[in-house]
């Protein structure tokens, strides 16, 4: 059985923390120049100009590309012939988040509880899902939500008897009333089936898929296509200033579910959907 310090686990996240902030995806960062070519509006277009020229200066001066640094949400695989060794993993994890936000200067933005809101001071506790997986490795994807987008989130009980243009109405429902509050143009993460936490979790998951990559089962890619282009369709444009780019990608991931029921979960990502990765 292969072991793995926390010590090594407490850096790697520590780095993907700044990573995330400071330099966004080249796919998200490729989508930006696609997007602008599709785009009609000048208004448009010079806000896509802007976006580019922001994401290349965050990276070459090594500063957030977005003021709101957001909370930590790791998504963690780890391998079921894996020992970690050292102190608690979750522990590990959010010292790993402290080191970077405190050392990367990250906003601080996690309060200990919502009713008394007092700043932790840190970032921490992060939002931590694991998974045990086959092998001996350990894959850690440190995705940092803002709140702008994330309060925009969504949730529906669909009657089994719904269809999927009764779920697509409602993720373009979801964006059209959410308008410019998440800094559009978004990316929209589908959560549908399990139960309500577990559609929660897959709309989360799905804001981590590479841009512009499709469902790998035909009904749900056709039905990631025909969502994003009637919410393209809106008129909400870059930054809620109009434009015929309101969402760069839509992603569903489903889940099986219970036969009474077919819960519905629409997170959100802002034009800034960062997220980077390491396997140790």
């Amino acid at each position: 059985m292969r072991e793995l310090r926390t010590d090594l686990i407490i850096e790697a996240v520590r780095d993907l923390c700044i990573e995330a902030c400071y330099v966004l995806p080249n796919d998200l960062c490729e989508s930006f120049c696609k997007a602008k070519e599709m785009e009609k509006s000048p208004v448009g277009q010079s806000i896509f100009d802007v976006m580019i020229e922001n994401a290349d200066y965050a990276k070459t001066a090594g500063i957030p590309a977005c003021q709101d640094t957001g909370m930590a949400v790791v998504f963690a695989e780890i391998g079921q012939d894996l020992h970690i060794v050292g102190c608690d993993f979750e522990e590990a994890i959010n010292e790993g988040v402290r080191r970077g936000y405190i050392e990367g200067k990250l906003r601080l933005s996690v309060v200990r509880d919502p009713l008394d809101r007092v700043n932790t001071n840190d970032n921490t506790p992060a939002i931590l899902h694991t998974r045990i997986v086959p092998g001996d490795k350990l894959s850690i994807t440190v995705a940092p939500k803002g709140f702008g987008s994330e309060n925009m989130s969504a949730m529906k009980m669909f009657k089994p008897a719904n269809t999927a243009e009764d779920v697509c109405d409602f993720v373009v429902e979801c964006v059209s009333k959410a308008g410019s509050n998440p800094c559009p143009p978004v990316v929209v993460g589908v959560g549908l089936g399990g139960t309500i936490e577990r559609a929660a979790y897959c709309a989360k998951h799905a804001l981590t898929r590479e841009i512009g990559s499709v469902n790998p089962d035909p009904m749900y890619a056709e039905l990631e296509r025909k969502t994003l282009e009637k919410i393209n369709a809106l008129g909400i444009g870059p930054q809620g200033l109009g434009g015929t780019v309101t969402a760069l990608a839509v992603h569903f991931e489903q889940h099986a579910t219970h036969i009474a029921g077919l819960p519905c979960v629409v997170n959100m990502g802002c034009h800034i959907t960062r997220h980077a990765s390491v396997v140790l």
